[in-house]
């Protein structure tokens, strides 16, 4: 029987990834203690040998202000109906560098990520781009991907994986990925409740059954099977790893309960569990944060003794679908 698969990835982004909808200053603590939090993961990593995908935004590379906007040129930028979901807007009013602006610069923190051991650099594409939001085109998204890869291969990486910023994408998204190169994503795991929509077009309903699934096993037992879609594999994602909240702190043993079952469920059966959350969602409530990973990566320990299930980052799900990848 195949063993079980326990995969870790990171949507790594700072300001990037919430720029419509949250200041640098509303999200202050959060953003300011992510390079801390970046450096606890990967030396627990390190410590537990844990391997994880790290799906980084492109422009988080970029060594000054002028890289940054002139990476991609204007007539290839996104034309969102709504402006505020361009990041080559935020680009504007950013730093000069890194130095001068930790928000949007994450150059030496990266090359902390390539120099552990067991982690791998994948793209949350170069602008943290939405596939899904009216008025942008696949055309557009391809040569953010080849800006994202440009910038990537600098560093001495070749991209494999990709991670959807907001889990948007669709099969038009997927063709254009592959022209570049890309060989595998994250989807969403397959259930009404997850299904990727534009932002604007997704309801409370959902957003709150997506909460209460955390807690109750609405969508059943969240263990997926990677897959090949349209000559790229697909390894969906389990379960978002939620922070802690003071509100639903009585609701944190069944969070725990809810993730080491279904782990345990992937381990038995041969089937994936594929964990995955920002970096900056640790920046608050950060002990907490890391006392409620200590205990995944506990168990996850027992199973890997108990069943030999394994930990892979993305990209090494590849070398079982090598000769499927058209």
């Amino acid at each position: 029987m195949a063993k079980g698969v326990f995969i870790i990835s990171l949507d790594f982004e700072l300001h990037w990834g919430v720029s419509d909808h949250r200041t640098v200053e509303s999200y202050y603590e959060n953003l300011t203690n992510t390079p801390i939090v970046v450096r606890r993961l990967l030396a627990l990593f390190e410590q537990r040998n844990i391997r994880a995908t790290w799906a980084t935004v492109g422009m988080l590379f970029c060594r000054n202000k002028t890289e940054l906007i002139e990476m991609v040129p204007a007539s290839y930028r996104p034309t969102y109906i709504d402006g505020s979901l361009s990041n080559y807007m935020v680009a504007q009013t950013a730093g000069e560098n890194e130095t001068a602006d930790p928000f949007h610069y994450a150059n030496s923190l990266i090359r902390k990520i390539i120099q552990t051991p067991g982690q791998e650099l994948a793209t949350h594409t170069y602008s943290h781009y939405y596939c899904l939001e009216p008025g942008q085109t696949p055309d557009q998204f391809y040569y953010d991907i080849l800006a994202a890869r440009k910038i990537t291969e600098r560093e001495g990486i070749s991209l494999l994986s990709i991670v959807f910023p907001r889990n948007q994408y669709s099969d038009q998204y997927i063709e254009k990925c592959k022209l570049a190169g890309i060989q595998i994503y994250r989807g969403t795991f397959p259930f009404w409740m997850y299904k990727t929509e534009a932002k604007s077009r997704e309801s409370m309903w959902k957003r709150f059954f997506r909460l209460l699934d955390a807690y109750f096993p609405i969508s059943g037992q969240r263990v997926v099977t990677a897959e090949i879609s349209n000559g790229i594999l697909n390894v969906p994602g389990s379960s978002f790893l939620r922070p802690y909240n003071r509100r639903t702190s009585w609701l944190e043993s069944l969070r725990l309960y809810r993730i080491k079952r279904e782990m345990s469920v992937a381990a038995k059966t041969g089937k994936i569990y594929h964990l995955w959350w920002h970096p900056h969602n640790f920046g608050k409530n950060m002990e907490k944060n890391f006392s409620f990973l200590e205990k995944i990566l506990f168990h996850y320990g027992l199973l890997s003794k108990k069943y030999d299930m394994k930990n892979l980052c993305m990209k090494e799900m590849l070398n079982s679908f090598k000769n499927k990848i058209e």
